[in-house]
């Protein structure tokens, strides 16, 4: 099977979806902007081609390099696998006869109200929510639904660019802020109160081949916002557990309704009191590495397993669920560059052989904003047996190492 894959090397971690494909049996064509002398040995080794863009998301530049790489074999599968890449794949799909995620699927699981839209017409409990193009837009929903709001970028990801907002000071404020007085259309919904957490799956002509469930403590806009906390993604071995059981079933109606056949998905939920809401989708694998947790948590290579269905159309190995597995980011105790650390040793002696991964960089090191996201500074990813062992030894780690900085 040949395979076209968008950005082989840029993000980092982009590198391990191509070895995936390549380990899968794939010939592996790579679509990039760097030039081919950037790619390391062993990308080179794992790509049977490559060609060159002036930008992977300048929609003509990729269909014609898409075309150029039709005139010389036949291309089976167009992949990418980050967020801002997924709608100009889609459309170059489109524009050359490729399977795969539809641009109408992209456009689903990208534009935020137009996805709850669809998604509240099949029954499916999301907030209330709509798309404002102008300030009076955001004064009316204002005026039907009511404080406290949610404004973010109709196709953001993650917290970026998201305003909570508890009353008419605050909307004016963000008005400006988030460029609706400008003509920037913004995405706005209702506030919903609870716990935050996602699933993950790789999907197999619409079947869930595998899925993983990982809580944030606490919800992210909050860990977005104040340096001191150090937040946490944690993912559970207790997939089975009977209290899932609503946010799996309701993750496979979501595929279905938005009609995604095989690709990664990434679906945001919260449970309060209002009961399971669902609240985004990403046609596309989680960030943050998290596949990667997942791969430390059930000693197996999802990148592996996504990639045998691509090429084989199924999953290889089961997940384990041996242990459960999280992430905590370190941030730094102010912004500039960073002076040293102090608890990492002992963190070190106490759960060292629970520890699986850690970034840590080098005094002298500027520093990044808190809004810049969970591996933006230090971070450290430990599995353990028990969820709620795994749970104390993170809080712990967050109560002992600094990070310090001048």
């Amino acid at each position: 099977m040949n395979v076209i894959f968008i950005e082989p090397s840029f993000p980092y971690n982009q590198r391990e979806f191509v070895r995936g494909l390549h380990a899968a049996g794939a010939n592996v064509i790579g679509v990039g902007e760097r030039p081919a002398e950037y790619l390391s040995d062993e990308m080179k080794n794992w790509l049977s081609d490559y060609v060159q863009v002036r930008s992977v998301v300048h929609e003509p530049s990729l269909i014609e390099a898409v075309k150029l790489i039709q005139g010389k074999v036949w291309v089976d599968r167009l992949e990418a696998t980050v967020e801002a890449h997924i709608m100009a794949a889609a459309h170059a799909r489109e524009a050359t006869g490729i399977p795969g995620t539809s641009t109408k699927t992209a456009y689903l699981c990208r534009d935020k109200p137009a996805m709850k839209e669809a998604l509240r017409k099949a029954g499916v409990p999301c907030a209330q929510s709509t798309r404002a193009e102008t300030p009076q837009d955001a004064r009316d929903f204002v005026g039907a639904v009511g404080y406290p709001l949610i404004i973010k970028p109709p196709a953001g990801a993650g917290a970026s660019g998201t305003f909570r907002v508890r009353d008419d000071n605050e909307m004016e404020i963000v008005i400006r802020e988030s460029g609706l007085a400008d003509g920037q259309a913004v995405a706005i919904e209702e506030f919903i109160e609870g716990h935050e957490g996602f699933i993950d799956t790789v999907t197999i002509n619409g079947e869930v081949g595998h899925e993983f469930i990982t809580h944030y403590y606490p919800n992210v806009l909050e860990a977005m916002r104040k340096r001191w906390i150090s937040p946490q993604m944690v993912a559970t071995n207790r997939i089975d557990a009977p209290g899932y059981e609503e946010v799996r079933a309701l993750t496979r109606k979501v595929i279905k309704i938005l009609d995604i056949g095989t690709s990664a998905t990434h679906m945001e939920w919260f449970f309060g009191p209002k009961g399971l809401k669902f609240s985004e989708i990403g046609c596309r694998p989680p960030g943050v590495g998290q596949w990667d947790v997942y791969n430390a948590a059930n000693e197996f290579d999802l990148y592996f397993e996504w990639a045998c269905t691509l090429v084989h159309g199924k999953t290889s190995n089961e997940p384990s669920r041996r242990y459960a597995a999280g992430m905590i980011a370190l941030r730094p105790e102010q912004d500039g560059h960073i002076t040293g650390y102090s608890g990492v040793d002992e963190i070190g002696r106490r759960y060292g052989d629970c520890i699986v991964a850690a970034h840590l960089p080098e005094p002298g090191t500027a520093t990044q904003a808190v809004e810049a996201g969970y591996m933006a500074n230090a971070w450290m990813r430990i599995r353990h047996p028990d969820y709620d062992e795994l749970r104390r030894i993170l809080n712990e780690v967050g109560e002992t190492v600094r990070v310090h900085a001048a």
